[in-house]
């Protein structure tokens, strides 16, 4: 882990703009202090979220002091990023998931390949495949914050705990000209 001071790291950032103003054109040199700009607002919100979640004041302190942190998506994600998180892949999987609007059930992770499977188990509405997309999409969304490791979702429907309704409709009428059945007949 580096020491570098806040003093050295602003020099070092001037130098490297300094040296795209002189090799770089002028588009180069605002798309790297756009990346400085957005950088330094990415790290100063989590920063703030850090002091936000420490300073509030809670009925009783939590049995793990970093619980207000680690459940945070913003802290959570730098922390994940620079290998501060003290939680392995598997546990922050868990807590992303546990994060969803509906309940899913962890299928298999494969760090190979880093894609992540989901079985689906509560009532998901209609069961519209715009239903499942949008599920699919918030646990991405989350997963990359907590568990960037996941680089892929695939959702798997749960079986059906109830039968399939039944569709019951009238029978066509069997009555010949006469309006008799052919039983009747």
């Amino acid at each position: 882990m580096s020491t570098t001071t806040a003093e050295q790291a602003g020099r070092r950032v001037e130098e490297v703009l300094d040296r795209l103003a002189e090799n770089g054109d002028a588009e180069t040199r605002a798309a790297a202090e756009e990346l400085v700009r957005v950088l330094m607002e990415f790290y100063g919100g989590g920063i703030a979220r850090v002091v936000e979640l420490l300073g509030r004041p809670a009925a009783r302190p939590p049995a793990d002091p970093l619980a207000p942190l680690l459940a945070d998506e913003l802290v959570a994600s730098l922390l994940t990023l620079h290998g501060l998180h003290p939680e392995d892949a598997p546990t922050r999987i868990e807590r992303a998931l546990a994060a969803l609007p509906q309940p899913v059930e962890n299928a298999g992770f494969d760090p190979d390949t880093g894609v992540l499977r989901l079985r689906v188990t509560g009532s998901s509405g209609c069961g519209c495949s715009g239903t499942q997309e949008s599920l699919r999409q918030t646990a991405v969304d989350t997963l990359a914050c907590f568990a960037p490791e996941v680089t892929g979702v695939e959702l798997e429907s749960a079986a059906p705990s109830e039968p399939a309704l039944l569709q019951i409709g009238r029978r066509p009428s069997l009555a010949g000209a006469d309006g008799r059945s052919p039983a009747a007949r």
